[in-house]
């Protein structure tokens, strides 16, 4: 008996649930005639109405300077769109110490810094590294540009991200500070205090 009970409940809670699924036309739904009521067409995007968009060759340049307190600015030029986000890192090779700071892009230039502790940057070799982070990170008007996976970026600086939110560009130079510059066989721009 008390199974037969059960099953009646559980019958009855599905019944419930299953009247509310109807398929009654209410305020929600609009029959054939309301649909024209406006006179106007509705109008559908397509894919083919989207814009051919250029790929755009990225093109960025650094330059760097020590000041009297032997700490770093970084500044340079790119033709990446006006406002576009970017990241600068400075590294320390010896250590691996980080420091970084995010800028925008206004008038095809870039400033970012100091970079490096308030008792100065030790002698040695630094990596300074510019990034374009992932387009999901990009104010709209930059995703429109780049695209929503930076699909149009091009050129020798674009690889994928890394966390797989598509492409990003990267440009690093390796520079050395100090006053006797080390032997290296690798392209490297030696700074000294100004």
């Amino acid at each position: 008996m008390k199974v037969r009970r059960r099953l009646s409940c559980v019958g009855l809670v599905a019944l419930l649930a299953l009247s509310g699924c109807g398929n009654d036309t209410g305020p929600e739904e609009a029959g054939p005639e309301e649909d024209m009521t406006n006179g106007q067409p509705e109008v559908v995007a397509t894919d083919e109405a989207a814009e051919e968009v250029e790929p755009l060759e990225v093109d960025i340049s650094v330059a760097a300077a020590l000041r009297s307190d032997r700490r770093l600015m970084v500044e340079g030029e790119t033709n990446l769109p006006e406002g576009a986000r970017l990241l600068i890192v400075v590294e320390r090779e010896l250590s691996g110490v980080r420091w970084q700071s995010r800028t925008e892009v206004q008038g095809s230039r870039f400033e970012a810094g100091p970079f490096g502790p308030g008792s100065g940057l030790p002698d040695g070799g630094y990596t300074i590294t510019v990034n374009l982070p992932e387009a999901s990170v990009q104010p709209s008007a930059i995703r429109q540009r780049i695209g929503d996976q930076g699909e149009h970026l091009a050129g020798p600086l674009i690889r994928s991200s890394r966390h797989g939110l598509g492409q990003v560009a990267s440009y690093s130079r390796r520079y050395l500070i100090g006053n006797e510059p080390r032997r290296t066989t690798d392209e490297v721009e030696v700074l000294g205090v100004e």
